[in-house]
């Protein structure tokens, strides 16, 4: 499903115009991406938490130079959806 979809989908349940999804939907994004940025992690409650992962510092190869290189620690955004949530996937999906 895409942005867009997502918003026809909205905007065909409530009944409110597309635009004003859209400019919803993408003030959503922007929040969510501004607090990960800054560290802080989204609590969603009965949906899930997008949090900031640390990754440390490995050692990995440049397999075309044959080459050991170290990969420095970084930080990377991840979800993690609530039970409810894993529930509801494993016994709707089929």
């Amino acid at each position: 499903m895409t942005k867009a979809e997502i918003v026809t989908v909205i905007a065909n349940k409530t009944g409110i115009e597309k635009v004003s999804i859209m400019a919803a939907v993408e003030a959503f994004m922007e929040t969510i991406k501004g607090n990960l940025c800054k560290g802080e992690n989204v609590y969603l409650r009965g949906f899930g938490s997008f949090i900031v992962k640390r990754r440390a510092e490995k050692t990995g190869r440049n397999i075309s130079k044959n080459t050991t290189i170290i990969i420095p620690a970084h930080n990377i955004p991840s979800f993690k959806p609530a039970k409810t949530f894993v529930i509801d996937v494993k016994t709707k999906v089929k």
